[in-house]
């Protein structure tokens, strides 16, 4: 699959009264099949370079995404616009079963990218863990945009 893709994951999480944000910019991929359209890109650790995880969004229409990570920490949570989902994580020490409900999914995915705005909130043994946003932005890749280096070069 070809890496031709600009993706941009802004990740917003609230827990009590603090507030993170992680942001990821990353070449990927993204096709439609069907009627569903896939976002798929490496993540990279910091700690081993060598062994990259690949992640796929799958988005059904303006409704549903799912999240679906590989490696050793695999991970697939479903998240559906007005539903809560039991969803399996794994968070590199042991799997546990957390609850998702998604308030918002807005997508403006064209053809050829576009955005996609997600708002969720995560429990564990029901009580509120945390509450969430993703905001994904999704270009096709102009030869200005990619930098090849090598790892562990700037």
């Amino acid at each position: 699959m070809l890496e031709n893709y600009l993706i941009s994951i802004k990740g917003r999480q609230k827990i009590d009264n603090e507030t993170g944000e992680v942001e990821l910019t990353t070449l990927g991929s993204y096709v439609r099949k069907g009627n569903s359209k896939y976002i798929v890109y490496k993540e990279y650790d910091a700690e081993n370079r060598n062994a990259p995880k690949t992640s796929v969004l799958k988005i059904d229409g303006n409704k549903k995404v799912t999240l679906m990570r590989g490696g050793a920490d695999s991970t697939r949570l479903i998240l559906e616009c007005g539903k809560r989902h039991l969803c399996q994580y794994n968070t590199g020490f042991g799997n546990m079963m957390i609850g998702v409900f998604t308030s918002r999914v807005k997508s403006e995915l064209g053809d050829l990218g576009g955005k996609l705005e997600i708002y969720y909130t995560l429990d564990i043994n029901s009580n509120l863990s945390s509450s969430n946003e993703l905001l994904i932005t999704v270009k096709e890749a102009n030869q200005k945009d990619v930098k090849n280096s090598v790892a562990g070069n700037q």
